[in-house]
């Protein structure tokens, strides 16, 4: 079946609040594509962000964002007072989050509302039992990093970063109110997301996760599961993550992620990884894996090393992992992120996964003379298509940026159109591509500029905070999405058939 998607992290989505939200307008966008004839809604990892704001790294695999809560939602619980929250300043720019004061304002906001739930409230007695093999870590961990001024769980006293019976015994005692405020906050994300997910799935529309490959230094992950990871006797990493010097950085991509512990992980039978992808697909339909080529063979830099030029290959689980995953799960639908420099083992294993990797375009337009697999007319149907991704620029930036050879070869290529718009046409040459299913970010439906890019990698300071204003879309561009995925044959349920476009020419520009 041929479908289509659109790409937009929760964090973009319209709010008076700051932020985008679990709430009504995420309700909306679900109505959006619904009536635009998408089947899924594509998200980054709805994660607890810390410094830098990246989903990518989360002070949680397992938790939700607090700041993703819809305080709307909780008001017409009861939970809250509209006059608790409305006139908090959440930031003069609606296009863009501004963290700070969402970290300053925020949490106050959300302990008013844990405070009126009740802790023995049954829902919550039963959430606190079915999750708690991961959420009594991470309420502890938040606690303590909050008892500890945000500081790094690396220098707590030595009797809480080593885990002491006798410590946790004791800090479990003293910060039981700050404990149970952490669960009732993931509590109340989930009840909130589990309700989104009902009301998407219900309008026909599939959630598409985001799973990164490595989880953050500070986190309750490595805390809690030292052992899983390549530490030293001090708790230290001995190698981080990274990616080598390319073309485009001389000194590779020093992400600084602690390393998995591959070969203890095997002998457990990859527990750990099983129960995170478990978990992945109680609250997703459909899951990309983050660099899908680490697990093939890694890229591991000595600790303490300023760049990421030091490094070295060290061979990863390999099929092995992904079999084990299929024996515990069954089969799951998951799409392998295969973008960057891959070799030959790699392609092997993804051929031997059967996962469908991701086609670019605008990785498409390098090598005119040698062609390029991210050229449309080569996609193969086992696959999904992106005009741009997250770390992309959207279109309408990268026409304006790209060298000029690149940029003439996708005019010619495209036969793009200045007057219709250079993102229409880009779009359309993933709809009309062989991919299965093909996926846009909602900042080329609107045909935004590099003001509306969500991440630059490598850089920090204006990254993942861009928003979509209010009313950017609505049914005029539902509309003119549902005609184009008439013609293009990606309409949930539309089998490929000729007749369908017999007489169809109502898909002119509005």
């Amino acid at each position: 079946m041929r479908s289509a998607g659109v790409l937009l992290p929760v964090s973009a989505l319209p709010s008076p609040y700051g932020i985008g939200t679990l709430g009504r307008e995420a309700r909306a966008f679900v109505d959006f594509l619904a009536a635009a004839g998408q089947s899924c809604w594509q998200l980054l990892p709805i994660g607890p962000t810390g410094f830098g704001d990246s989903p990518y790294q989360s002070f949680s695999t397992f938790a939700g964002n607090p700041y993703y809560i819809d305080l709307d939602d909780l008001a017409a619980e009861g939970l809250l007072s509209p006059e608790e929250y409305r006139d908090i300043p959440w930031g003069d720019d609606p296009s863009a989050v501004d963290y700070a004061l969402l970290y300053q304002n925020r949490f106050p906001v959300l302990r008013a509302a844990c405070d009126r739930l009740p802790d023995r409230h049954p829902e919550l007695v039963r959430f606190c039992a079915a999750q708690g093999d991961w959420l009594e870590d991470y309420a502890l961990f938040m606690s303590l990093k909050g008892h500890f001024g945000g500081r790094p769980w690396q220098e707590w006293p030595e009797a809480l970063r080593l885990r002491t019976p006798a410590g946790l015994r004791r800090v479990r005692r003293e910060l039981a109110p700050d404990i149970t405020f952490w669960r009732k906050v993931q509590y109340l994300f989930f009840r909130q997301w589990s309700a989104l997910k009902s009301y998407a799935n219900g309008r026909g529309i599939r959630l598409f996760g985001d799973l990164p490959i490595y989880v953050a230094a500070d986190s309750a992950d490595l805390w809690a599961h030292p052992e899983q990871f390549q530490l030293d006797q001090a708790g230290r990493p001995t190698e981080v993550a990274g990616c080598p010097p390319d073309g485009f950085t001389a000194d590779g991509q020093l992400w600084g992620n602690p390393l998995f512990h591959w070969d203890r992980m095997r002998e457990e039978g990859y527990a750990w990884w099983l129960r995170r992808i478990a978990f992945q697909f109680e609250i997703f339909d459909r899951l990309r894996i983050d660099h899908f080529r680490g697990f093939e063979s890694y890229y591991a830099i000595p600790y303490g090393d300023r760049t990421a030029r030091n490094g070295r290959w060290r061979p990863g689980p390999g099929l092995d992992f992904f079999q084990a995953v299929e024996r515990a799960l069954g089969p799951r639908d998951i799409v392998a992120e295969d973008l960057g420099f891959l070799t030959p083992a790699v392609h092997q294993l993804l051929r031997d996964t059967g996962y469908p990797g991701m086609k670019v375009l605008q990785f498409a337009f390098s090598s005119r003379e040698h062609g390029s697999d991210y050229l449309p007319h080569c996609y193969p149907a086992h696959c999904v298509a992106y005009t741009g991704t997250h770390d992309n620029d959207t279109v309408q930036g990268w026409m304006a940026s790209a060298p000029r050879r690149e940029v003439a070869f996708a005019r010619e290529y495209l036969r793009l159109s200045r007057r219709e718009g250079y993102h229409w046409g880009m779009m359309r040459s993933i709809w009309a591509s062989p991919a299965g299913l093909a996926v846009v970010q909602l900042q080329d439906l609107l045909g935004l500029d590099s003001r509306a890019r969500m991440n630059t990698p490598s850089t920090l300071g204006e990254n993942w905070r861009w928003r979509a204003l209010p009313n950017s879309y609505g049914p005029k561009l539902a509309r003119r999405l549902h005609r184009e995925m008439k013609v293009y044959q990606r309409l949930p349920g539309q089998h490929p058939a000729p007749s369908d476009q017999e007489g169809d020419d109502d898909h002119a520009t509005e």
